[in-house]
């Protein structure tokens, strides 16, 4: 009897946490060497409304891209070897809840060193967590930032 009571217990447990609701707060950016053109590509996954929130404009008002744009820029630099790179955008769209930024920066000849300093939606919400992925000439390397960790850096 003892047993039934304590499954039914967990089972509760489980139904009442189900209606919980948590926030997630998290970007993702995908960083490509692009050898024939020797340029570095970033894609940037962000959720809508976190951004929206951020930067306290409604997304569907006309000037949203552009904001995020410059949010974006505000927010994401990129040292090749120590040496400051300018980040280029070539795109964003809207999908559902989901903004998509592209952008790049170009000359990179050789990475031995890739900083970057990303502190997307860090200000806005304090759990938040951004992740890079980066693929260069076959390496697989990956960052994480958060609060007090907004600089990482990794060799190839």
């Amino acid at each position: 009897m003892k047993k039934i009571i304590y499954i039914s217990g967990i089972l509760t447990l489980f139904v009442f946490m189900s209606f919980m609701t948590l926030d997630f707060f998290s970007t993702m950016t995908k960083v490509d060497y692009v050898d024939g053109s020797k340029t570095l590509k970033f894609t940037t996954k962000m959720n809508t409304s976190h951004i929206s929130d951020a930067i306290k404009i409604n997304r569907s008002t006309a000037g949203f891209e552009a904001e995020v744009k410059k949010y974006v820029n505000n927010n994401f630099d990129v040292y090749v070897n120590n040496s400051p790179k300018t980040l280029t955008f070539t795109g964003s769209q809207i999908s559902g809840e989901t903004v998509w930024v592209y952008f790049e920066t170009g000359g990179v000849t050789d990475v031995s060193t890739l900083k970057i300093k990303n502190t997307l939606l860090l200000s806005a919400f304090p759990k938040q967590i951004n992740l890079v992925n980066i693929a260069y000439k076959g390496a697989q390397k990956t960052m994480n930032f958060q609060r007090g960790k907004e600089v990482n850096e990794v060799s190839f």
